[in-house]
């Protein structure tokens, strides 16, 4: 980088040889209106060829790509300046050549390198960003995003075009302004003071109508875009393997489902409006301050490249720490929900201070990222002022020169610095829409990186027989969970078989491998190895909705919704009468329950918190029951309920030819099992029933006077 700036200084010395020679050509010139312009262009090639030359010499015939792009400045500028006067001189002042000022002729390498170094350090810094982590075809994203407003196509084309019309009325209001004023000095008819006073008044009641219209209709397309977003969002979610939800945190997911899905929708939208508008608005003043004061506009024009490289440094650095904001945020409301949800566990073992600790963490280092965010705005705002104050100053004291000379009045002078202002702020606008729509690239990728995600789980298929008879075997089915530490196995070629009709118990010590026999056989995983069949037929061949029907569950932590008892019995089926709540009820012998909350309507309140673990395992087996299943599996619910409950629960299932599996800890529920199978470090161990397992003397055996 050094030898780069050392040879761009040795070019800018020869080129300053090179235009003082220039300036000695220029006196000897007759510059006549097309000429001295061609002689400039010709100038400015021989002077290409020269440093080119020169470039060469100094880097051994390898010249950087930034001392090329400098010499094609440095010789092309001046030309392109002469010309852009020849096109803007008004007819009465016919195009005299170039300046023969000395400091004039310097101004082109000034120009040139503060243009080069603008490009290379500032709007070619995004080159860094791509090599960095973030490796996002931004176009795709934004191009897809997109698509997702087709529904409201034509919300938009509506949207856009009051916009449109909006920047319209709002770009003639400064220059109406202007005349105003010029006309207050009562050198003009009254009736051309009113005409123009309702010509001013009609633009901003344009402006006015037309962004709100404007405004109204692009908030009506966010919401519908919102909506849309999060239902395919939740949707696809719903549908994600349960081992996709034990990788991801719920709190993470639910702020990606909530506030991403917002932002995202919201930064692009709001964004495009903003960049369209601006971009619009830029377009239209730029040409009215240049029929105004070209001379004014280009001091204008200079602003521009430096606030560039000052939004795009502050963009590159804000996309980082709102990406870190955003996980800081995630991890607070992780931290929030788990103590509240756990708060007895937490009260148990008198850990508020230490939550408290954690949560206090988690903000003070989300705290030092905001400050560190708002210092850089707080520098950026400083230096982005001074650079306006500083161009501010150059255009008033040529806007000075301008007015004693005679060339503008003084309501042409108001009319244009009321343009600049919103100029230099349509500038702002763009630069910032720009960065914060790249900065919200990493945010809409993961949400498409969830959009796209495919479960990794079998797709179910259509089987629905009228009569599923309840057969259950396991045929050499291995299986790990994807976070078990050091891939330990949790079942290793596991054969069993469940008979219908009848009660089969899985018994043996914590972490033996019952539970996962009950998640493989719920379709909540997958096995790696084997298969499981019901009926002779793989799981994952009956159709989803008829096998959860056919299959349930009374787990030991039964999960209630906050809603009403009859919604909870209720869930996921369709038709169900109130009849058959009844029925299921009284099977359950849960008379007394319903009588305690007066009416299967009573809302039971946020997760079934205010009934007890006996009810809520209780409103479990009715749910379970209203069912009609074929297959009940009874996961570690015996101590759960009254024993009376429990006898009559397993008589009314086996009296119907119900298959019964049951898993308990407590060997008295399961002494009257037709087939006992003991589970241990994964493997089945023996089987039989309890008076076979214990004349046997082993593991069972054991196991029972352990437990004792």
């Amino acid at each position: 980088m050094k030898d780069v700036a050392a040879c761009g200084l040795f070019i800018l010395l020869f080129d300053a040889v090179l235009c003082v020679a220039q300036r000695a050509e220029l006196v000897l010139l007759e510059c006549s209106n097309c000429g001295g312009l061609v002689g400039v262009w010709a100038f400015g090639a021989v002077k290409w060829v020269i440093l080119r030359v020169f470039t060469s010499m100094l880097t051994e015939g390898k010249p950087e790509a930034v001392l090329s792009r400098l010499v094609a400045l440095l010789s092309l500028l001046s030309p392109v300046f002469e010309t852009g006067r020849m096109m803007m001189a008004p007819p009465s002042e016919p195009y005299i050549g170039p300046s023969h000022d000395l400091n004039m002729l310097l101004l082109s390498p000034m120009s040139s390198t503060l243009a080069c170094v603008v490009w290379e350090l500032g709007l070619r810094a995004d080159r860094k960003m791509k090599r960095s982590n973030i490796k996002l075809d931004s176009r795709q994203l934004l191009m897809r995003m997109l698509n997702y407003f087709k529904p409201d196509t034509l919300y938009i084309v509506a949207a856009f075009s009051f916009l449109i019309l909006g920047v319209v009325c709002d770009t003639f209001i400064p220059f109406y302004q202007g005349k105003v004023i010029d006309m207050l000095r009562g050198g003009v008819l009254q009736t051309s003071f009113c005409y123009a006073i309702g010509q001013l008044a009609l633009v901003s009641l344009g402006s006015a109508v037309f962004s709100g219209l404007r405004g109204g209709i692009f908030m009506c397309s966010l919401a519908r875009l919102n909506k849309r977003l999060k239902g395919l969002l939740f949707h696809t979610l719903l549908q994600q393997e349960v081992n996709f939800f034990d990788k991801n945190n719920s709190g993470s997911l639910s702020s990606r489902l909530e506030s991403d899905v917002d932002r995202m929708g919201r930064t692009v939208a709001l964004n495009a409006n903003a960049m369209v508008r601006s971009t619009v608005k830029t377009c239209l003043m730029l040409g009215v301050m240049i029929q105004l004061s070209w001379e004014l506009t280009l001091l204008t024009c200079i602003e521009m490249p430096l606030l560039a490289i000052l939004q795009n440094k502050y963009n590159t650095l804000s996309m980082e720490l709102k990406e870190k904001i955003q996980d800081c945020q995630a991890k607070n409301k992780v931290l929030a929900s788990q103590a509240v949800k756990l708060v007895q566990t937490v009260r148990r073992f008198k850990a508020e201070k230490v939550e408290l600790r954690k949560y206090n963490e988690a903000l003070e280092q989300m705290c030092a990222v905001r400050t560190r965010k708002g210092i850089y705005s707080t520098t950026f705002c400083l230096m982005r002022r001074l650079v306006s104050l500083g161009i501010k100053l150059l255009m008033l004291s040529q806007a000075r020169s301008l007015i004693s000379s005679g060339r503008l009045t003084t309501g042409t002078i108001v009319s244009f610095f009321l343009y600049q202002k919103p100029m230099s702020n349509n500038l702002k606008e763009i630069l910032y829409c720009y960065g914060d729509t790249m900065s919200t690239l990493g945010i809409i990728s993961k949400v498409f990186g969830y959009l796209d995600r495919t479960p990794e789980c079998k797709t179910a298929g259509e089987l629905a027989p009228a009569e599923l008879e309840g057969r259950i075997v396991f045929q050499n089915v291995t299986f790990t969970y994807p976070s078990a530490p050091n891939g330990t196995p949790a079942l290793k070629s596991v054969s069993m078989e469940i008979e219908p009709g009848k009660m089969t118990a899985l018994v043996g010590p914590s972490g033996g491998g019952k539970s996962s026999c009950v998640s493989l056989l719920l379709r909540l995983y997958e096995p790696q190895e084997g298969q499981i069949l019901l009926d002779g037929e793989q799981l994952h061949h009956y159709e989803h909705k008829y096998f959860h029907q056919k299959m349930a569950l009374v787990s030991q932590s039964p999960e209630l919704f906050a809603g009403s008892l009859r919604y909870n019995i209720e869930y996921g089926l369709k038709d169900c009468t109130i009849e058959k709540v009844k029925e299921a009820v009284e099977t359950a012998k849960a008379n007394d329950l319903i009588s305690q909350l007066e009416d299967y309507d009573t809302d039971i309140v946020k997760d079934g918190n205010r009934l007890s673990s006996g009810q809520q395992h209780c409103i479990a087996i009715i749910r379970a029951l209203v069912r009609d299943p074929q297959v009940v599996v009874l996961d570690e619910t015996t101590g759960k309920v009254d024993a009376e409950v429990w006898h009559s629960v397993l008589e009314d299932l086996l009296s119907r030819g119900r298959t019964v599996l049951v898993v308990a800890h407590k060997l008295k529920s399961v002494e009257k099992a037709d087939k006992i199978i003991f589970l241990e470090e994964g493997e089945v161990m023996e089987e039989g029933t309890h008076q076979d397992l214990l004349a046997k003397g082993g593991r069972y055996y054991q196991f029972c006077q352990n437990t004792q």
